[in-house]
């Protein structure tokens, strides 16, 4: 039977250690990471962190590994199931997660964005803001309109700080 992917929760804050063993016990895991910004005192700070807080990917054949082997290692919380059945995450997904990743797992920014596109930032002082993209000249320079204290303002931004808006 081919490997496929299932959702797996890690315990807070060890991502980082449920990824390394893992790995040393031969699973192929995905942990999709995104750029984030917050403000610690007076300074911005930025750092990767999870897509989906609290949960990652992992790849192995349900016939060939017990449950249990997962379940125990260090940094894991449990492999998510329901009705006690593993369900299986559709390849597509992991697919298309993939393609917007590095090797490092990190999601890179939208290459594809156009006037009229509304967009979230996601770095900086106006972090979780909506805008609209204005023009769209380079990834080092695109020109968004953004609702502050009752009016439109024009900002110069990156790509790296904004994300396409759902």
């Amino acid at each position: 039977m081919p490997k496929k992917w299932y959702i797996l929760q890690f315990k807070p804050n060890a991502h980082n250690q449920a990824v390394k063993n893992l790995n040393q016990q031969n699973f192929k895991t995905f942990l999709p990471l995104h750029d984030t910004s917050s403000k610690n005192s007076s300074r911005f700070r930025s750092a990767f962190r999870p897509l989906f807080p609290g949960y990652m990917f992992i790849s192995f054949d349900v016939e060939e590994i017990g449950w249990e082997k997962i379940n125990t290692t260090y940094g894991v919380s449990r492999l998510v199931t329901f009705n006690s059945k593993l369900p299986s995450v559709p390849s597509i997904i992991i697919d298309s997660l993939l393609m917007r990743c590095d090797l490092s797992g990190k999601l890179l920014p939208a290459k594809e964005f156009k006037k009229g596109n509304k967009v979230k930032l996601v770095k900086g002082p106006f972090i979780n803001f909506i805008a609209t993209i204005e023009s769209y000249e380079t990834d080092k320079r695109i020109w968004i309109l953004i609702e502050f204290m009752g009016r439109q303002s024009k900002i110069q931004t990156s790509s790296d700080c904004i994300q396409v808006s759902g």
